[in-house]
C-alpha cells in the first residue's frame, strides 16, 4: 500500500514544516553543517531579542493593510510549491566543474543557513507571545522560512550534503538585537532577498542557457514569500514613527550600508558561480541594490547615493581588504597577526567611506504596501 508522505512544502504550519519527512533524511554532511556553524561577518547569524518588547506591539494605526496582508499569507498562494516536479532537471554534480561546484554549496549552504535563521527567530516569538496579531505574523514567516530551508536541503541532499538544521538550532551562536535592530536588517534581509531572487529569475528567463541548476526556476514565488515577510516589517516600523526619524536615521544608514557592503563582498567570493550564471557581480550588485533603494522609499526617510562616485571604488577597496583577510587567515605567527591587522583596518576604513557618502532624502509616502513589480 501507498503512504502519502508529508513534504514541508504541503505543511500549514512551521511545526508541521519542521517535522515533514524531507526534513529528517539527514545526510552526514559535517562539512555543511560546519560551514553553517561559522560566525563571521559574511556569515548568516541566528538573533534573538527582547521578544516581550516586540509583543507589546500595537498595530492599530496600519490595521487595515496588516489584515489584508495577513489575509494574503493565510491564503497561502505558494503551498505545496516548494518541493521538486516533474520541472526539476537532472542535475550532474558529478561532472559540475569543481570550483563552480565549490562555490555553489557554499550559496546554497548559506541561503538555507539564512532562511533557517528567520525560521528560528520567528517559531521563538510565535512561541513566546501572546499578542495574536504579532503571534499569527510570526506563524506565518516561520512556516515560509521553514518551507525554504527544507527546499534547499532538498537540492543539497542531491550533491551528498545536508545541513544539520536541528543541530543547528542548538549549537549555532546567537546574536542579540534589539528590536528595532531587528527590523531594520531583517527587512533589508528579505527586501533584498526578494531583489536578488527575482533579477537572477528574469536574467535566466532571458538567458535559459545559463540555468544550470532547477532550483532557479523556483526564485519568482520564493522572492513573492520574501517580499511580503518584508512588508511585514515595514508595517510593524510604521506603528512607531520613532522608528524611522530623528537619531534612529543614522541607525538606518549603518544598516543600509552594511548590508548593502556585506552583499558585495560575499557575491564577489563566488566567481564561478557568477560566471556560470552569465552574471558580473558589479552589474548584479547595482541592479540589487537600485531595487532595493527603490522599495525601501515605502518606510526609510533615506537611501544612499550608490551612483556617487565614490560608491563603487569604495565597495572594490572593501572586497580587496576582505581578500586580503582571507588572505592572513591561512598563514601563521606574525604574518597572520598583521595581516589581519591590516586587512581589518583597511576593511574598516573602506566602509568608513561608504557610510560617510551623503545620502539621498525624501519623503515616506502615506501609503506604505507594495506589490512586486519586477
Amino acid at each position: 500500500m501507498n503512504i502519502q508522505t508529508t513534504h514541508s512544502a504541503d505543511a500549514s504550519t512551521v511545526e508541521e514544516a519542521l517535522a515533514a519527512d524531507n526534513q529528517g533524511a539527514v545526510v552526514d554532511s559535517e562539512g555543511a553543517t560546519a560551514l553553517a556553524m561559522q560566525n563571521t561577518l559574511l556569515t548568516p547569524r541566528f538573533y534573538t531579542t527582547d521578544f516581550d518588547e516586540m509583543d507589546a506591539i500595537d498595530v492599530s494605526p496600519v490595521r487595515e493593510d496588516w489584515d489584508k496582508l495577513i489575509g494574503q499569507m493565510k491564503a497561502d498562494p505558494n503551498k505545496g510549491h516548494f518541493k521538486k516536479n516533474e520541472d526539476w532537471d537532472h542535475v550532474d554534480w558529478e561532472g559540475m566543474e569543481p570550483a563552480l561546484k565549490r562555490e555553489f554549496i557554499d550559496f546554497l549552504v548559506s541561503s538555507c543557513t539564512a532562511e533557517f535563521s528567520g525560521c528560528v527567530l520567528y517559531k521563538e516569538m510565535k512561541r513566546r507571545g501572546s499578542n495574536d496579531d504579532i503571534v499569527t505574523l510570526f506563524q506565518l514567516m516561520a512556516r515560509d522560512e521553514a518551507r525554504h530551508a527544507g527546499f534547499i536541503n532538498d537540492a543539497l541532499r542531491e550533491a551528498g550534503v545536508s545541513v544539520n538544521l536541528g543541530f543547528l538550532t542548538q549549537k549555532k551562536k546567537y546574536t542579540y538585537f534589539r528590536p528595532k535592530f531587528i527590523y531594520y536588517a531583517t527587512y533589508l534581509s528579505e527586501k533584498i532577498g526578494y531583489a536578488r531572487y527575482i533579477t537572477i529569475f528574469r536574467h535566466l528567463e532571458e538567458n535559459p542557457q545559463h540555468r544550470f541548476h532547477p532550483i532557479f526556476k523556483w526564485f519568482r514565488e520564493w522572492c513573492n514569500d520574501e517580499f511580503s515577510h518584508g512588508e511585514a516589517f515595514a508595517l510593524l516600523m510604521k506603528t512607531d514613527p520613532k522608528l524611522t526619524s530623528g537619531r534612529n536615521v543614522w541607525w538606518i544608514k549603518f544598516f543600509l550600508t552594511a548590508v548593502y557592503g556585506t552583499m558585495y563582498v560575499r557575491d564577489h567570493q563566488r566567481p564561478e558561480f557568477h560566471k556560470a550564471l552569465g552574471v558580473d557581480p558589479d552589474w548584479y550588485a547595482y541592479e540589487v541594490f537600485k531595487k532595493t533603494s527603490d522599495i525601501s522609499k515605502q518606510v526609510f526617510p533615506i537611501t544612499l547615493d550608490i551612483d556617487h562616485p565614490r560608491w563603487q571604488p569604495t565597495l572594490e577597496r572593501l572586497q580587496r581588504a576582505n581578500v586580503d583577510l582571507a588572505a592572513a587567515e591561512k598563514k601563521t605567527g606574525l604574518a597572520r597577526i598583521w595581516g589581519k591587522a591590516g586587512g581589518s583596518a583597511r576593511a574598516a576604513l573602506a566602509f568608513i567611506g561608504l557610510f560617510t557618502i551623503p545620502v539621498k532624502r525624501h519623503t515616506v509616502p502615506v501609503q506604505t504596501r507594495l506589490e512586486p513589480a519586477y
